[in-house]
């Protein structure tokens, strides 16, 4: 059996709470940040949950992340 490898791109998107759930950052947070609303550039700021249906794809990336 070959070792369970970390998706690295994957490892710097997503992470775990401590109760187990996993959550991520919003994307276009950084391109062209100026010109964006203010409540608009205060919303990625904000750690969101995975949807149920991205949960199970992520965690095969990501085999050591905590359960």
């Amino acid at each position: 059996m070959p070792k369970l490898k970390t998706h690295k791109g994957a490892a710097a998107r997503y992470r775990a709470t401590s109760t187990g759930k996993l959550v991520r950052m919003k994307r276009h947070s950084s391109h062209l940040r100026r010109k964006k609303p203010k409540d608009v550039r205060g919303q990625f700021d904000v750690t969101i949950p995975v949807s149920s249906t991205q949960t199970r794809r992520v965690r095969t990336l990501l085999p050591k992340l905590r359960r």
